[in-house]
C-alpha cells in the first residue's frame, strides 16, 4: 500500500488551484524550459519553443493531480512533458511532410535563444559544437550546461538514469575537447 503523498507546498497549493502557486512555479521554470526547447531541433518549422512550452504547461495543469513529488521534482516532470510534446510534434511533422526533398541540415540546427541568466554568447558556436555530438549527448549538454538543470532533473526530463546522464556528459565533453584540439583520438 503506498504511503501518504509527500508533495512540496507549491505543488500541493497548485493542485488545489492556488493561482499564486502556479505563478511561482511558472516563474521558476518557464524561462529555462523555453531556453532548453529553443536549443533542440523541433523537426516542425511551425513549432516555436514558446508553443511547445505552452502546450507542456497546459498538459501539466491538466495532470497535476497525477504528479507526486517535491517542488524541485516538478521541474523534471515538466521537462519530461515538454520532451514528449516535442517528440509528438516531430512525429506529426514527419507524417504531414508531402514534399519530396533531401533533408536540410538547417532543419536540425542547435542553438540557444534567451538564456535565463542573460543572452548566450556565441550562439553559432554553441550550435556548431552541439551538432558534433550524438542527439543524446547534445540533449544532456543542453540540459546541464546551457539551461543549468541538475543531473537528477536532466535524467527525469530525458528519460535516462542519472548514471547515463553523467556518462553522456563525460563522453560529450571529451568529444568536444578532442574537436577543439583538432584530434579524433578515442
Amino acid at each position: 500500500m503506498p504511503g501518504p503523498r509527500r508533495d512540496g507546498p507549491l505543488v500541493s497549493a497548485a493542485r488545489d488551484g492556488d493561482e499564486a502557486a502556479w505563478r511561482e512555479l511558472y516563474a521558476r521554470h518557464a524561462r529555462r524550459l523555453e531556453a532548453w526547447l529553443a536549443s533542440l531541433p523541433s523537426g516542425d518549422p511551425t513549432a516555436s519553443p514558446e508553443d511547445v512550452a505552452a502546450e507542456a504547461w497546459l498538459t501539466a495543469a491538466g495532470k497535476i493531480g497525477e504528479f507526486t513529488g517535491s517542488d524541485d521534482d516538478f521541474a523534471g516532470w515538466l521537462f519530461t512533458i515538454a520532451r514528449l510534446t516535442l517528440n509528438n510534434r516531430r512525429r506529426a511533422a514527419r507524417r504531414r511532410r508531402t514534399d519530396p526533398r533531401e533533408p536540410d541540415p538547417a532543419d536540425h540546427a542547435w542553438g540557444v535563444v534567451g538564456s535565463p541568466e542573460g543572452a548566450v554568447v556565441g550562439q553559432a558556436e554553441t550550435r556548431r559544437l552541439l551538432a558534433l555530438l550524438s542527439p543524446r549527448e547534445a540533449d544532456v549538454l543542453a540540459c546541464l550546461e546551457v539551461v543549468g538543470l541538475d543531473v537528477a532533473t536532466t535524467a527525469r526530463a530525458l528519460g535516462l538514469s542519472p548514471t547515463a546522464v553523467r556518462v553522456a556528459r563525460h563522453r560529450a565533453l571529451r568529444r568536444l575537447r578532442q574537436q577543439v584540439a583538432g584530434t579524433d583520438e578515442p
